[in-house]
């Protein structure tokens, strides 16, 4: 029997996609899934919710059981073949509301803050030491399992495992696969047939390298239409004005105008004019992965690119919020179905056990795939899953101007990993100096202030630093 540990299975509309999808997949559905959380009641809601689900799709043929705490986390992972990872550390509330609120006291302003900024390096710091206890865990009770990392900062999480554990990693984000029909989507394209695309860099930005229909580049086209959307957004005043005027005139419809979806997704659009390439995860992403877009200098950008800052507090809150309309339909819903969504983990577990090979976007170490990055990068390539389990492919160079900004992302990357597996609190001021963003908009002093205020606030959630 198959053993599924699903760590953070209080996340239930997710474990619900990741699971779900197992139970229609003929080679996982007499699995045994163990969830595990640290919120009791959160885990009682995704166990109910997957006993309905199991009954409706599957027969209840799998086998279900729920592991609280700490303490009982061994239990959840004996003899798993798979351990799918979906933790927050710290949740909205103090965490992501610290990550926001002392940067903002420095003039430091963000949009998401999970994968990199000063609060994607924080989020990194009190993430990893978990991951790294499961990881400790499983080298008892489960050491050839595969870990399926879902949690942000990926390239930081999933290196900090690979480097700082034996167990064999993947990290998995499905914004590599939504990256070609999006940017199409965005521009008011026609979807054609024979759609192929190739993507390699980094989490949340690497490069659509290639987008062609039956051998034809589309790239020439999309590069065209893009730029005479974004002349026409700028001269109906910015990207804030064609979005907020969209909304105006069709409420929650708004993305049926192409003129404002294409303002959504503007700063994308320009680095692709730009660099050549575009870049897998979304517009307010990307705005603070550079030190192009959030300026003190130019406020004037954040209209005309339409930057939502602040942007994850609100997304949080009305995740919260909707969550309190959506349980009663999906945890006491007696009627629950599912249809196999596109989430990556059920296929490589599929793949794995029957070794009928498919092919992803895997998060592994840099072991000479992309041969313009460093070795300790963690990177975002096409990926072969069968019986071997999930190897790499590989790219060779990166287009120079694309490596060299991947590159800007990579070393506080590193150097926060770095701080974990040493505990040196000098790699934690190293990675936000050299973090792009932050280093842009703050002094030394200022950041090494800020870093000290975010230790202190953080307090027995991050590991020890000397």
């Amino acid at each position: 029997m198959t053993k599924i540990a699903f760590m953070g299975a209080g996340s239930t509309v997710f474990a619900k996609n990741v699971l779900g999808d197992s139970l229609l997949t003929p080679a996982l559905q007499d699995s045994h899934i163990a969830l595990y959380d640290i919120d009791a009641d959160r885990l009682r809601e995704s166990r109910l919710m997957l006993d309905t689900l199991n009954a409706n799709v599957n027969k209840n043929r799998a086998t279900i059981t729920g592991h609280l705490g700490v303490r009982n986390r061994r239990v959840a992972l004996t003899d798993a073949d798979f351990v799918v990872n979906a933790i927050q550390v710290g949740g909205y509330k103090p965490a992501t509301v610290i990550d926001f609120d002392i940067p903002k006291k420095y003039g430091l302003r963000q949009t998401i803050a999970d994968t990199l900024g000063i609060g994607g390096i924080f989020r990194a710091l009190r993430t990893i030491p978990v991951v790294l206890d499961f990881a400790r865990d499983m080298e008892a009770v489960c050491p050839d399992a595969w870990f399926l990392n879902y949690t942000n900062p990926m390239a930081m999480i999933t290196a900090g495992l690979l480097r700082g554990s034996s167990i064999r990693t993947v990290g998995l984000c499905h914004s590599v696969d939504g990256c070609a029909p999006g940017l199409l989507w965005f521009l008011d394209l026609p979807m054609p047939r024979g759609l192929q695309w190739q993507v390699a860099g980094i989490n949340h930005q690497a490069w659509l390298l290639e987008i062609t229909d039956g051998g034809k580049d589309l790239y020439p086209r999309i590069k065209k239409v893009a730029a005479a959307k974004l002349a026409e957004i700028a001269r109906r005043g910015g990207g804030r004005k064609v979005v907020d005027s969209a909304r105006a005139k069709l409420g929650d419809q708004w993305q049926q105008d192409p003129l404002a979806r294409a303002a959504h997704d503007m700063v994308r659009l320009r680095l692709m004019l730009e660099l050549g390439y575009y870049i897998t995860e979304s517009s307010e992403h990307n705005a603070e992965y550079s030190p192009l877009w959030i300026k003190r200098t130019h406020p004037e950008l954040i209209d005309a690119y339409n930057i939502p800052l602040d942007e994850y507090p609100r997304r949080c809150v009305n995740q919260i919020n909707g969550w309190k309309r959506q349980r009663d339909q999906i945890v006491h819903n007696k009627q629950l179905s599912h249809t196999r969504s596109h989430e990556y983990a059920s296929y490589i577990m599929e793949a794995c056990i029957t070794g009928v090979p498919v092919r992803i976007g895997g998060n592994v170490m840099n072991t000479g795939l992309i041969t313009n990055l460093p070795a300790k990068a963690c990177v975002e390539v096409p990926c072969l899953v069968d019986r071997n389990g999930v190897q790499g492919t590989h790219v060779g160079d990166l287009p120079e101007a694309c490596a060299a900004m991947n590159r800007t992302n990579i070393n506080p990357q590193i150097l926060a990993v770095e701080a974990v597996l040493t505990g040196k609190k000098d790699c934690v001021y190293q990675a936000a100096m050299l973090d792009p963003h932050t280093a842009a908009e703050l002094s030394i002093d200022e950041i090494r202030s800020m870093c000290d205020d975010l230790i202190v606030a953080h307090g027995q959630m991050l590991p020890k630093l000397r």
